[in-house]
């Protein structure tokens, strides 16, 4: 499949663009969820009518997600740095298994097919939602976090899955934290400090596996867009302090009814599309 190289494609496409980063951002803002949590299912949506080949469509999603988590999630990380937010024993512990799983999972999720990883997206956006839903403000399940072979295997989770997905350490990470003990705002402040370390390898082997692919839009590098990178980074950024604002006058506990509720339907669609 070709594409045009002209104002007919990449005007509408980078109108939708900007709106799917206003969307991310002011939800970011909102909720304190990362971007790429709802970047990846609303490209997924998007795509379809800008005649991107079913099968590059999630792979083109999550390493657009993650290219552009690299800048905001430095950004999100060096704030939360100077704030104190951000523990670094905390990430010592924890860092080195993320980058492991990372690793295994920019293999897996490179070489995986469209419906792997929509199965795999859905079934982790399933579990997030019914947490956000359901789950109990303040539940843990240890005080601390757990000796060296449990440390890794949730660093491996947080990492892994969170690379195949498309999304920061923001998701997975707060919430694993927070089971074992861990302060919600260092957490947070954490979670932050380990999106970039998620996203910088994961886009660099996302852009490796697509390189050669003949149905790729205009202007992709590898299963990275550059057109999606530039008009996301700068809307999310813009809108994230607009949810941020939000959050003051609309119940929490409602928004994130809502959005669990959006995520369960994101959830129940992948998986429709895998099934049928």
């Amino acid at each position: 499949m070709s594409f045009e190289f002209d104002i007919a494609f990449l005007l509408p496409f980078a109108i939708a663009l900007i709106a799917t980063g206003a969307v991310a951002g002011t939800l970011a803002g909102l909720l304190g969820v990362g971007g790429g949590i709802v970047i990846v299912p609303i490209l997924v949506l998007l795509f379809p009518y800008f005649g991107i080949p079913e099968d590059i469509r999630m792979h083109l999603a999550v390493g657009t997600s993650l290219a552009t988590i690299v800048p905001t999630g430095l950004s999100s990380a060096r704030s939360h740095w100077r704030r104190g937010g951000v523990d670094p024993e905390l990430l010592k512990l924890l860092g080195p298994w993320v980058v492991l799983g990372v690793l295994i999972g920019v293999v897996i999720g490179a070489r995986a097919g469209g419906d792997a990883l929509r199965s795999v997206f859905a079934a982790v956006a399933a579990l997030v939602a019914a947490q956000m839903a359901f789950g109990r403000e303040g539940m843990q399940i240890a005080d601390k976090l757990p000796s060296w072979p449990g440390r890794a295997l949730m660093g491996g989770f947080i990492g892994g899955f969170s690379v195949v997905m498309g999304i920061g350490g923001g998701t997975l990470g707060v919430t694993s934290m927070t089971l074992f003990g861990v302060p919600i705002r260092r957490a947070v402040g954490t979670a932050a400090a380990l999106g970039p370390i998620i996203a910088l390898p994961g886009v660099v082997g996302f852009i490796i596996a697509g390189l050669g692919e003949p149905d790729l839009p205009p202007y992709s590098l590898g299963y990275a867009n550059l057109v999606a990178f530039a008009m996301i980074v700068p809307s999310t950024i813009l809108f994230a302090p607009v949810g941020a604002k939000l959050a003051h006058t609309i119940s929490p506990k409602l928004l994130r009814k809502a959005f669990a509720l959006f995520l369960f339907v994101t959830a129940c669609r992948m998986a429709w599309s895998v099934l049928t």
